[in-house]
């Protein structure tokens, strides 16, 4: 696998003059109005989607992994894994439709009868496909499809989004069979990524981190977090992203790391934190910034966002190839330790992991946790985000993603430098 470090982002000539201003405005040094979003463009004009000969690729890694994991056949339902493997988008609807990837042989799918034709519309991987009517069960023909490739025996594997009444219905109808995970395949699969997912992230990661420059640069004193949200959320949309929406915390309400229904308004001095992300063809970011809005920080502001930086730094630096998924968490939290905060998940300190894996799914397997002694090896994609929470004062949170290329790990963006100056330029 060649794995290349992208360039940093390069905007538009009407988006470079939000640059220089970005990290003035966030220590309160300027006012500015709201960034024009009409002079964005897209970036995407370059993406390379996932083709039909990569798609085809994993099916016969998926079949290996089965083979090395006496696994005869794999389920998947409407979701993640479907797209991944097959490139179709279903809705999950009460009507069973499932895609079956054999240990050997090709790709079927088994259908609603009156749906067929918009099924068969969408396949490029295999073209089998097999019917049910209204009044008959899907689940009789799920089992007589794996009869045809000689299966009546042995481990059927179910991919994590599989839904229970799938399962459930297919169990009755042959007891036979063993129903098992099908993580040692379809994770295992989707795990390592290859170099065009590598390019889809980072794109994506290109235009989050242009949206965040915009949002800090609209910044102003009464704006409400759901009026930065959607600013945010709209230059994702303008510079080609499907926008997955931008979580805005202000002062007390950041010490929640996932959010508070209480309103709120930003005023001078407050930590204002952004946690956002977007997709670029089903691949996607997650980036968050913390700055201080227009005022100079406080020594205890100050101090906790620099806290917060060398504790994401000492989580990358424990990135590496063929050491356990949890290093980057026990380095990252060794520096929360040692300043006197946690331990463990102990307020104040980091109330959760460090990291998580990302890739089709904003959370996906290879979390950088404590007990994850999965190995990182070249293809594997997370973020490293040790929030320090502050209970009643504020929270602060520095999220940038990494991945693992064949020399090590890399960011995929540059991480903020000072608590006022949250790009590097």
């Amino acid at each position: 696998m060649s794995l290349k470090r992208r360039d940093f982002i390069k905007l538009s000539a009407g988006t470079g003059a939000i640059l220089s201003s970005a990290s003035s405005l966030a220590s309160g040094n300027k006012k500015h109005d709201h960034f024009n979003l009409d002079k964005l463009q897209k970036m995407t004009d370059n993406v390379v989607p996932i083709t039909v000969e990569e798609r085809k690729t994993r099916v016969a890694k998926a079949q290996k992994l089965m083979a090395e994991n006496n696994i005869q056949a794999v389920l998947l339902d409407s979701g993640t894994s479907l797209v991944y493997f097959t490139g179709i988008h279903w809705w999950p609807s009460e009507r069973t439709m499932v895609a079956i990837i054999p240990a050997k042989g090709e790709v079927k799918y088994v259908s609603p009868a009156f749906e067929a034709d918009r099924l068969r519309e969408l396949i490029k991987i295999g073209n089998d496909v097999k019917i049910w009517e209204e009044h008959e069960s899907p689940y009789k023909v799920i089992v007589d499809t794996l009869k045809e490739y000689g299966i009546n025996g042995g481990n059927i594997g179910m991919e994590e989004r599989l839904r229970f009444f799938v399962l459930d219905g297919v169990r009755k109808e042959a007891p036979n069979l063993n129903f098992v995970s099908g993580d040692p395949v379809t994770a295992t699969c989707r795990m390592i990524k290859s170099p065009a997912e590598i390019a889809l992230l980072q794109k994506a990661n290109d235009i989050t981190i242009a949206s965040i420059r915009v949002g800090v640069s609209s910044l102003k004193e009464g704006m409400s977090n759901r009026e930065l949200s959607d600013i945010i959320g709209e230059a994702h949309r303008k510079l080609g992203g499907n926008s997955d929406g931008a979580l805005v915390n202000i002062g007390e309400s950041s010490a929640l790391p996932h959010g508070s229904i209480k309103p709120q308004h930003i005023k001078k001095g407050d930590i204002v934190l952004m946690d956002c992300g977007c997709t670029v063809e089903g691949y996607t970011s997650d980036i968050t910034r913390t700055v201080v809005f227009g005022a100079e920080p406080t020594k205890r502001q100050l101090d906790i966002w620099n806290l917060e930086k060398k504790a994401q730094a000492a989580g990358f630096a424990a990135a590496k190839i063929g050491q356990p998924c949890e290093n980057v968490d026990i380095a990252a939290r060794k520096v929360l330790i040692d300043a006197g905060f946690g331990p463990g998940y102990k307020l104040p300190g980091c109330p959760h992991r460090t990291g998580h894996g990302i890739g089709m799914d904003g959370h996906e397997w290879g979390n950088m946790v404590l007990g994850n002694k999965k190995l990182l090896e070249p293809g594997m994609c997370f973020s490293i985000e040790p929030t320090i929470v502050l209970p009643g004062e504020f929270g602060v949170r520095l999220e940038d993603c990494a991945y693992i290329a064949e020399d090590g790990a890399r960011w995929f963006t540059k991480q903020s430098i000072a608590i006022d100056k949250p790009f590097a330029e």
